[in-house]
């Protein structure tokens, strides 16, 4: 998965052996994408996102009710290659909006100048902690999400001991070589758990932390499908033989994924999330410069931020809504957590020392 990927917890669904097209935004019945087939009209509003938006059909559809405007999604690969995309075309872009850029990728797309300000409409209703452009309204934020470590219950009740539940407590004697974790060079989880150890130890702190974790046995993989589904002793993913690290980096909203596709679906979530090893990622869309159909792309970026789509994302993306009186479903509240405190560090950082972290990372622990 790319480092600029945070949505690869829909394919827990496809470890459960069901189809992924709702959840990664394929068409289904509930599930809009008119790809690249679509022949754009006055009337046709296109986003161009990165390969995982989602959004039910009747949520479109009142969009084109309220506005006249019909959406056309335009994915693009993963998020990282998406915004390479429109900063090569920048100036006559693919679309009208673009959909994606996420708090580690921000600092390089607003640099770029590829957003026209617009300050949408509902953007009171939105917390301050996402609106991180809050002054020139260059991108509007949509979700956010949080990458932490999730554990295996049964594991931890077999053996009578408390999962971790802190950045403190990985690197405690009991769980040695209990961790698996993704390369932060290669992956997005991986580079959120390492973004996280930055903003939790700072910059004179991190690597001695991971000094520590290399030396009570963490396992670093290329990937989030292959630390989930393979390493994962929590995963119900239909394996012959299940891995054997009961800890796993991935996403905060990962145990409601297990619940909602397993057949039948339990009444408790088979795992559990460490809420204090938590790396808080936001994500933003914007009018892109140039757009055709500007109206229609402010239009849209309204439409983001309204209750009616900001209730569809939880299902449809696994993602946690933006606006103050957004509902989440049952299946959110009743099998996901609340991360209070998520560590976060601020996109200009991580623009100026991104390369240089993982760089330090890479020689620190997989060599």
């Amino acid at each position: 998965m790319s480092t600029t990927k945070k949505l690869a917890v829909t394919a827990v669904a496809a470890a459960l052996g069901i189809s992924t097209l709702a959840a990664c935004g394929g068409e289904s019945e509930d599930s809009a994408d008119t790809g690249s087939k679509a022949k754009p009209t006055s009337k046709t509003v296109t986003l161009v996102s990165h390969d995982s938006f989602a959004a039910s059909a009747a949520v479109l559809k009142e969009f084109t009710r309220q506005t006249g405007y019909t959406v056309q999604v335009l994915k693009s690969g993963d998020a990282g290659a998406a915004l390479n995309k429109e900063i090569l075309t920048k100036g006559a872009p693919q679309g009208d909006v673009f959909f994606g850029v996420d708090n580690t990728l921000l600092s390089r797309a607003l640099d770029n100048g590829l957003f026209t300000p617009y300050e949408a409409k509902g953007l009171d209703r939105v917390a301050d902690a996402a609106q991180l452009d809050k002054d020139k309204h260059r991108v509007t934020p949509v979700d956010t999400g949080d990458i932490c470590v999730n554990y295996d219950k049964k594991y931890f009740a077999d053996r009578k001991l408390a999962p971790p539940q802190s950045f403190e407590d990985l690197v405690k004697p009991a769980y040695k070589n209990l961790l698996v974790t993704e390369n932060a060079a290669t992956s997005s989880p991986g580079l959120g758990f390492l973004l996280g150890s930055v903003g939790k130890y700072g910059d004179d702190g991190w690597q001695d932390y991971w000094k520590q974790l290399k030396g009570n046995g963490v396992k670093v993989v290329d990937g989030w499908e292959q630390a989930y589904n393979e390493e994962f002793s929590g995963s119900a993913g239909g394996k012959k033989t299940k891995g054997d690290r009961p800890l796993v980096v991935s996403y905060a909203s990962s145990p409601p994924v297990e619940v909602l596709y397993a057949e039948p679906q339990p009444a408790e979530a088979p795992t559990g999330v460490a809420t204090g090893t938590c790396f808080r990622q936001t994500e933003f869309a914007g009018l892109l410069k140039g757009a055709k159909n500007e109206a229609g792309g402010k239009a849209l970026l309204d439409f983001l931020v309204s209750t009616k789509f900001q209730e569809d994302m939880p299902l449809k993306m696994f993602v946690n809504p933006v606006v103050k009186d957004a509902k989440l479903p049952e299946l959110f509240t009743k099998h996901g957590v609340v991360v209070d405190k998520p560590e976060t560090v601020a996109p200009d950082e991580i623009a100026k020392n991104r390369e240089q972290w993982v760089q330090s990372w890479s020689s620190l622990v997989l060599k």
